[in-house]
């Protein structure tokens, strides 16, 4: 029996179809009928190993790999994007100022590890951006003080570089402003309101694939969850455009940890990636989110499974499923 006919005699409850040790799950007779193309194209994607796509706020196809449905993964650089969602909701509680506080106005102690004058001109804004000017090939590992202390390359704001020291710059600077430890602090103000269940950061942020696309709904909403703002619609927005011309390793513009595809759309499509296949993806004409995890290995990033997978058959289905009562 064809597995859309398989899926379509089942109720409007849950529909689960075993294949391949791995569980591909729609939520409606309407979903699974859109979506079948889905399951189809993720059988043979070997790297892909958790995915849910939301639609008009509702869950409308999930697949898991192996039973890792509730095991929260590493999510490699989409720590950036969390970490901006972070300093967002620490502007909203007006612990910091706004993305041009210049960042030793927030850690004046650091001012004595540069002698760089161009380093008191950095703000927010530029380590949010990857714009500061640091000279991205010193390593710093997970030191905030080190990584400040780098040398300069360019006036802040004129040169875009992917940075990974961003990360420790950034949850000092969040600490300092709150006076919370970074892991209490994102359980109670962002894990907690979108029930969260796998967060994770004592050896790199680990999440759920569930909990990624509640992260991309939160930012298709303006910041808005279940009624509550928890971080500013002005500062979702702003961190979903284009603040800079980006570049490798994905080659799009950049906003505020997000990158951004250009376009003509009201609101342009936006994603959060991190190496070897993780993506959250958002397409607001669609009100579509789509969370991917994948194996994280040099020869899984080359493939790029899951952005095929996205581009291709999950939008097909979208499309689909939009035109569908």
């Amino acid at each position: 029996m064809r597995l859309l006919d398989v899926l379509l005699r089942r109720p409007l409850a849950a529909l689960l179809v075993a294949a391949m040790g791995a569980a591909a799950v729609a939520q409606t007779p309407q979903d699974a009928s859109a979506y079948a193309g889905v399951a189809q194209a993720v059988a043979g994607m070997d790297d892909v190993q958790s995915v849910v796509v939301l639609q008009r706020g509702q869950p409308v196809y999930e697949f898991h790999r192996d039973a890792a449905a509730g095991q929260p993964l590493g999510v490699q650089s989409i720590d950036k994007s969390v970490l901006s969602t972070l300093v967002g909701i620490a502007i909203g509680q007006g612990r910091i100022a706004g993305v041009d506080q210049p960042v030793l106005a927030l850690v004046p102690e650091w001012a004595p590890l540069n002698p760089d004058p161009r380093a008191a001109a950095i703000t927010l804004r530029h380590l949010l951006t990857l714009s500061s000017g640091f000279d991205t090939s010193v390593r710093t590992g997970t030191s905030a003080r080190d990584a400040w202390a780098r040398p300069l390359l360019a006036e802040p704001g004129q040169r875009f570089a992917y940075d990974n020291a961003m990360v420790p710059l950034l949850r000092a600077i969040v600490e300092k402003a709150t006076g919370v430890p970074l892991l209490d602090y994102a359980r109670r103000e962002l894990a907690e309101p979108l029930g969260v269940g796998g967060f994770d950061a004592r050896q790199g942020l680990k999440l759920r694939t569930v909990d990624m696309a509640r992260l991309g709904q939160l930012y298709l909403d303006k910041g808005a969850w279940k009624g509550r703002q928890l971080l500013p619609q002005d500062y979702v927005l702003a961190a979903t455009q284009p603040q800079v011309a980006g570049g490798p390793p994905l080659s799009f513009p950049y906003g505020f940890g997000w990158w951004v595809i250009p376009s003509k759309l009201e609101r342009q499509t936006f994603m959060a990636a991190g190496f070897g296949g993780q993506f959250i993806w958002v397409y607001a004409p669609l009100e579509l989110v789509v969370a991917i995890q994948s194996t994280v290995s040099g020869a899984s990033n080359e493939r790029g499974q899951a952005l095929q997978l996205i581009r291709g058959p999950i939008f097909a289905a979208a499309q689909k499923r939009a035109a569908m009562p």
